[in-house]
């Protein structure tokens, strides 16, 4: 039998592999520059366990038309906005790098009763961390590079403008966000890293226990700084397993988070 094609759900979501039945779903955020597509590996190797749903961003690909919102805050709510609809049932967050932290953050502005089992973070140190303007070792060429994205666009000058642009358009937005201590996140949180990341310090993973009140874990997989990406599905099998466990509903004492040292 012939699979289902990849299905657009509104401007925002795309469900590379689309499952007859209503499995899991892991809603995934892609890495600055990156899109929708990278994930269309991973949602092959998780069904039927998961059904990937993955962000469409703004100016890049299917989506070059439609501006990015100015602001980190603007692009939480429309985010927010956009998945409220979907989200019943059993579902998690997926985010990698920049898509972490935007994750973390939608997670935080959903209302009670609509926020994912779990957060996995992928690449990505602590939100308390990001609040400084981006290094300068980490502009769009050095990402573009470092992230093994260089290579794939080294022949296509004009697609390699494309890349730089979508990148450039996160990191401008990335600049603005402000990390607001508050309650914590009330959801299992899992911080993951690729154990040759060039642009992480996979010590920094455990910061991230600091903000949530529901069970933390961490892990370091064999990889580079992304995961999963068009050419490779990622974690699998720690994502198959997340998804098959259903977290402790009983959180842990609700605390603050500290100030985490700065690691962009």
């Amino acid at each position: 039998m012939t699979p289902p094609r990849p299905r657009i759900e509104g401007d925002w979501l795309l469900v590379p592999a689309p499952q007859d039945h209503r499995p899991y779903r892991l809603f995934c955020f892609p890495h600055a520059g990156g899109d929708a597509t990278a994930f269309a590996p991973l949602a092959q190797a998780l069904a039927p366990a998961a059904e990937v749903w993955a962000l469409r961003m703004p100016a890049r690909g299917g989506r070059s038309r439609h501006p990015m919102p100015a602001t980190f805050d603007q692009l939480v709510r429309t985010v927010t906005d956009a998945l409220l609809p979907h989200l019943d049932g059993r579902f998690g967050f997926y985010g990698q790098s920049f898509g972490s932290l935007l994750a973390y953050e939608v997670a935080r502005a959903l209302p009670a009763g609509h926020r994912p089992e779990t957060v996995i973070a992928a690449s990505a140190s602590a939100p308390g961390t990001w609040s400084a303007p981006t290094p300068p070792q980490h502009g769009a060429e050095d990402l573009l590079r470092t992230c093994g994205m260089g290579e794939l666009v080294a022949s296509e000058p004009e697609l390699r403008e494309l890349a730089l642009r979508a990148i450039r358009s996160d990191l401008t937005v990335r600049d603005t966000y402000r990390y607001r201590p508050g309650p914590l996140l009330d959801t299992a949180l899992h911080a993951v890293a690729g154990d040759a990341d060039p642009m992480l310090d996979a010590t920094l993973l455990a910061g991230w226990a600091e903000h949530t009140s529901g069970a933390f874990d961490l892990t370091v997989v064999p990889g580079g700084h992304l995961l999963a990406t068009v050419q490779r599905p990622g974690p699998v099998g720690l994502l198959t397993s997340i998804v098959g466990h259903r977290p402790d509903p009983t959180p842990r004492e609700p605390r603050w988070p500290r100030a985490q040292p700065l690691a962009h």
